[in-house]
């Protein structure tokens, strides 16, 4: 594999986060029930504009109209595969970023068909996991269905060991692939990415990889690169993850000062706590 570690700096993340604001992208989300609420509030937080809809009448009509669409695989079922499909069809042909979240990965073979089904289809402009769920997809995009397996939406495996699958899947998709966990991961196949920043109470928080994955289909709606988008998204997540942590007593009080943080988040936040690992 022929890859180098990339460095960006504060002042990039934050003219992306601004881009955001200026543009108040329309972002399509199918995703789970679990998180609806707080993956709204926290597109809204950032500036973003959140919609949610998986009705077969309408998903392709409401896909066309945003700015980017995000598939999150939480609580699929036979209805819900048939609506990410169309919305995914419909971005491809106009040509808005997809992010595909694909959750429980590896975990049941419903989910392994579904993703091998779509990504025969479509390529993700970001495919966004723990590092067993992105094992698997890596897998499963490589006809080998089944091989990997995760613990629903827990991680068994660390992000470094699963580095080299995210490389091949973004090689073999032409898709930015980001691996969440202690250090985030972001590849396009080229180029690697490598952040530090987030709080361990995040893991104990529900719907926190599912934000970074709505937060990433704002970035990519502004972004020319999609590689610095999702670089972005996750720097953003994680600081306001940090600081979040800082004054919560619990994951309760953590989900309200997380939405906070994405509020507030501004260039002088992420100049002083963005966090790169070389």
């Amino acid at each position: 594999m022929n890859y180098h570690f990339e460095k960006t700096d504060a002042c990039t993340i934050a003219a992306q986060l601004e881009a955001v604001r200026k543009n108040s992208p329309l972002i399509h989300n199918i995703t789970n029930y679990v998180v609806m609420s707080l993956t709204a509030d926290a597109l809204l937080a950032i500036g973003a504009s959140p919609i949610m809809t998986d009705a077969s009448e309408e998903v392709e009509e409401v896909t066309a109209a945003s700015s980017a669409l995000v598939l999150n695989m939480g609580t699929i079922s036979g209805r819900w595969a048939e609506a990410i499909m169309a919305s995914a069809r419909t971005a491809s042909r106009t040509g808005i970023p997809t992010v595909l979240d694909p959750v429980g990965a590896g975990f049941t073979s419903f989910r392994d068909e579904f993703i091998a089904r779509l990504l025969a289809e479509q390529a993700p402009t970001l495919i966004k996991g723990n590092a067993s769920e992105i094992q698997a997809v890596a897998s499963t995009a490589a006809g080998e269905t089944g091989t990997v397996k995760s613990r629903g939406v827990d991680t068994a495996t660390e992000g470094e060991a699963a580095v080299s699958s995210a490389v091949s899947l973004a090689e073999a998709r032409g898709s930015v692939v980001v691996i969440t966990g202690p250090t985030d991961y972001i590849t396009d196949g080229v180029r690697i990415a490598r952040i530090r920043n987030g709080a361990e109470i995040m893991t104990r928080t529900a719907g926190m990889g599912c934000t970074a994955a709505a937060l990433s289909g704002a970035f990519l709606a502004v972004a020319d690169d999609p590689f610095i988008g999702a670089l972005s998204a996750m720097a953003v997540m994680g600081i306001a993850g940090e600081n979040a942590a800082r004054h919560s007593s619990g994951n309760g009080s953590f989900r309200v000062n997380f939405l906070d943080e994405l509020y507030r988040m501004d260039r002088i936040e992420i100049t002083e706590y963005f966090i790169w690992e070389d």
